[in-house]
This record gives structure tokens, C-alpha cells and sequence, in this order.
């Protein structure tokens, strides 16, 4: 197993978080749009090392290893869920995503019009990464009324979009590329038996 290295700070900001979330309930859920990037490769060796070991103890600290990034040769991919739909899968080409680049080929074309479409209640989360941390985001989303969820720090764990990640990369690696990556998101979604609007 894998896990984060966490510090005490980031221990007591996801206790936080947790506790001002408590009493939300799926109507609350409903109206975020839960983001990331992700790197996906059709590379056979995920570089896992399989243990056996005894029921209860896969949390032993024998069995974990601490790492803080994973960084492989592929396609890196941004894209957005919600328990009522999805953005389309937009693959970041030529180069690292800065704050202007995440302003014009992210939040512009993708997520202010969903917003638009889920209407005033809507709530955009993502991650700490630093183009995200940029004034001029702020500033966007600020102008379009956009509430943001505060995140904290080292949490990947805490963000569903994560598992659609894994079953999305395990499937991609399945079908041996014969899919186009932004159709095996697509099928991801149409195989869990939720029918999405059209944002």
C-alpha cells in the first residue's frame, strides 16, 4: 500500500475539513464538481509490488511505503464529476499547465459553464496545486460568483474523482489503448448505470 506522507498541520486541516462537512447531505454532495489532473499510460508495469499478507495488517507499516508524487511517461488529463454529471475529459498538451493556460483551457470552456448549468448552489473543488493558487483564478472565479471549496492540503484521498481515476486506468490498460482515452472516461460512466446530462 501507498500512502501520503501526512504531517500533524495536515492531520488537523483534514480533521477540519471533515468536521465542517459532516452534516452535509447528498443534495449538499449534489451541487460539487469534484476536479483533478491525472497522468494515464498504457506502460504493462504499474510498478505495484504485491504482498501477502495477514487479514488486518495491510496497514502495517511494514507493508506501506510513503510517497509524495508519481510521475511516469503518458497523457496527462483534466476533467470534473458530480453525482448528477460530467465535464468532458480536455487533455493538457504541450507543456506544464501555468495559471493563464488553466484559466483559458480549463475553467472558461469547462467549468463556468457547468456552474452555469447547476445555477447559483454550485460549488467547484480542486486541488492545491499551484496553478490553481494563482490571483488571476481567484479573480475569475470571484467575478463569476463561484463558490470554492476549500481543500486541504495532501488530500487526495478525500476527492471521489480519484477512484473514477484508478477504474479509468485499469480499463484504458485492459483494452490496450484499442479505445480513445476520452471515450473509455465516457464508457466509465454509462457502465455504472448513471445517465449524465448533456452540460
Amino acid at each position: 500500500m501507498v500512502c501520503i506522507p501526512l504531517t500533524p498541520r495536515h492531520c488537523v486541516a483534514r480533521k477540519r475539513w471533515a468536521a465542517e462537512h459532516r452534516d452535509w447531505e447528498q443534495h449538499d454532495w449534489s451541487q460539487v464538481l469534484f476536479t483533478d489532473e491525472s497522468r494515464f499510460s498504457l506502460e504493462c508495469d504499474t510498478r505495484r509490488v504485491f504482498v501477502w499478507s495477514d487479514r488486518g495488517t495491510q496497514s502495517s507499516p511494514a507493508f506501506v511505503r510513503e510517497r509524495s508524487q508519481y510521475r511516469r511517461s503518458g497523457w496527462m488529463v483534466w476533467g470534473g464529476i458530480s453525482i448528477g454529471g460530467r465535464t468532458d475529459l480536455h487533455i493538457i498538451r504541450n507543456g506544464t499547465l501555468m495559471g493563464r493556460r488553466y484559466a483559458d483551457k480549463i475553467l472558461r470552456p469547462h467549468v463556468i459553464p457547468y456552474a452555469g448549468a447547476i445555477g447559483d448552489s454550485f460549488v467547484f473543488q480542486e486541488d492545491n496545486a499551484r496553478p490553481h493558487r494563482a490571483r488571476l483564478l481567484e479573480n475569475m472565479l470571484e467575478a463569476e460568483t463561484i463558490q470554492h471549496m476549500e481543500w486541504p492540503a495532501c488530500s487526495p484521498d478525500l476527492n471521489p474523482i480519484e477512484h473514477v481515476w484508478a477504474c479509468s486506468d485499469d480499463a484504458l490498460l485492459r483494452d490496450q489503448g484499442r479505445l480513445l482515452l476520452s471515450e473509455t472516461w465516457r464508457l466509465h460512466f454509462l457502465r455504472s448505470g448513471t445517465v449524465f446530462p448533456k452540460v
